[in-house]
């Protein structure tokens, strides 16, 4: 039986970063921007608050760039606060490594396997699909996907009943395959 399983985000990630004003690490982000334009510059923040104070702070997105550089329809996504914009700038590693963060998604995907139609057979296939790039550990999807235990699933993996093309054990964001045989 072939199977196709989807990783799906919830809510935007945490953002891992340092408050100035108190000890915690992490900031969420409303979908909130701030554009500010110096004549024919304009500059552009994604806003986030720390999670513990409530202090705000600012991701660079857009430094001095040109107005007429922007397309229109992306200015105006700025100025509406698209929640969809500030999803995908989020998951942009440019825009992460300029500003020198990093996501939690703990709580923030959900496991889509199409109902338990898949619990019974003997020998399943298994696509397993990315909505978004969230970094997860296969093991652990695996597991949560047949409720077993994350042990349970890597003896199956040890005793070549659970078989895959890609590396389960460390973390990955990109599609994988896997079969498991009972």
């Amino acid at each position: 039986m072939l199977s196709t399983w989807v990783v799906m985000p919830t809510c935007l990630p945490l953002v891992l970063r340092r408050c100035h004003t108190c000890a915690s690490d992490r900031f969420r982000a409303n979908g909130k921007f701030r554009v500010n334009a110096h004549h024919k510059l304009v500059d552009v923040w994604l806003l986030v608050l720390c999670s513990l104070c409530g202090e705000t702070a600012k991701l660079t997105v857009l430094e001095r760039t040109n107005v007429r550089s922007l397309r229109p329809e992306l200015l105006d996504r700025f100025h509406d606060n698209d929640p969809a914009l500030a999803a995908e700038l989020l998951r942009d590693p440019v825009v992460r490594r300029r500003n020198r963060v990093a996501l939690d998604w703990d709580g923030a995907w959900r496991l889509d396997t199409g109902g338990s139609q898949h619990l019974g057979h003997e020998v399943i296939d298994v696509s397993v699909r990315f909505a978004a790039r969230i970094p997860v550990r296969p093991v652990g999807l695996i597991a949560e996907g047949y409720g077993l235990a994350r042990s349970e699933v890597a003896r199956l993996a040890e005793e070549g009943k659970l078989v895959s093309a890609a590396r389960l054990s460390g973390r990955t964001s990109g599609d994988f395959d896997f079969t498991l045989m009972r």
